[in-house]
Formats: structure tokens, sequence, C-alpha cells
């Protein structure tokens, strides 16, 4: 179990500018989405300014964000990476099986990674994760590299929306129709 600093909390930054874009889209009646709270335990109060110091993870998370968009289930989860390759250490066996069993009952599951030393956002579908992950789980590279990565899903700075994923989504649900992926 971690400790309340541990590695388990990056990329906050990242994660409050999808909670503004969950707002944003909750407010246009677009999407509603939920970050998913992660159960701890208290161990160290500071009485005097009512604040947890100190606290483990109670059990381990799913994934950071769950909900419906205009009637189809999703479920993603937030990664923040500063290099050209992504560590699939980064992901859990459990969130990875989780999403896995989420895409079976034909929910959407994805990732969001934002690669800060380019200012990039990244839509990674479901089946380009598991991709990689199969890719590791027999013998080969344990990361994958930015250039392996579809130009297509990378987002597009949009004036309305700070992390606009719905256009991730929305060619996502289109290629499962069209039976692309």
């Amino acid at each position: 179990m971690g400790t309340w600093n541990s590695r388990g909390l990056r990329g906050q930054g990242f994660e409050e500018l999808i909670n503004v874009s969950n707002e944003q889209y909750a407010d246009k009646d677009l999407a509603l989405i939920q970050k998913v709270p992660t159960p701890i335990t208290p161990v160290e109060f500071n009485k005097e300014k009512r604040l947890i110091t100190k606290a483990y993870f109670d059990q381990r998370s799913t994934v950071d964000y769950i909900g419906v968009v205009q009637g189809v289930p999703v479920c993603f989860d937030a990664k923040e990476c500063n290099k050209e390759s992504f560590p699939l250490a980064n992901i859990h066996p459990h969130q990875f099986a989780f999403m896995k069993k989420y895409r079976a009952m034909e929910g959407v599951a994805f990732l969001l990674i934002y690669f800060s030393n380019s200012n990039e956002t990244y839509f990674m579908t479901f089946e380009e994760l598991e991709f990689f992950w199969n890719r590791r789980e027999n013998g080969g590279r344990k990361s994958f590299n930015k250039k392996e990565l579809k130009e297509k899903y990378f987002l597009k700075e949009d004036s309305t929306f700070i992390v606009p994923y719905l256009e991730g989504v929305a060619l996502y649900l289109d290629e499962i129709s069209k039976g692309v992926l």
C-alpha cells in the first residue's frame, strides 16, 4: 500500500484539467463523468487545521474516471509522462483487467496520456493499450514510444474545452461502428 504522498498521486495537475473539462461537458449536457475516489485510511491528522496529513490506500483503485457520454458508458484513466517513451508499469494489472472487462461489456475504455515535455494529450483506445500490453507480456518492450502512436488520436487544442477528449471518444465510436477496431 502506498502513502498519501506516494507516486500514486502523480499527475494531479492533468487530472485537474480533466475535472474542469468534465464540468464543461456536464454544463453542456454532453457527458456526465465522475472522478472515482480512492478509498483511504487516515493515519495522521492536523486537528487544528482539520486536515489528514498521512493516509494509506485501503484498496486498489480501478480507473480514474467513469460515467456516460450521450448514453454510452465510458471509463478511463489519466496518465502523465515527461518523456517520449511511456512505461507500461504505470498501468497496473488490476486497471488493465477492469478496462478489459468494461470493454467486453461494450463500454468504452481508454487512457488519456499527457506528454508534458511536448504539451500533447493522447487518447489511447483500449485496443491500442491491449496491443502494447500483450507485446510486453510476450517478451517485447516494456514501454511504447510516442512515435508508435496514431496521429489521429492526438487531441487538438480546443478553445471551448481544456481537454477535448470527447473528440477521441467520437473517433473511437466511429471506428467501432465501422468494425475498424
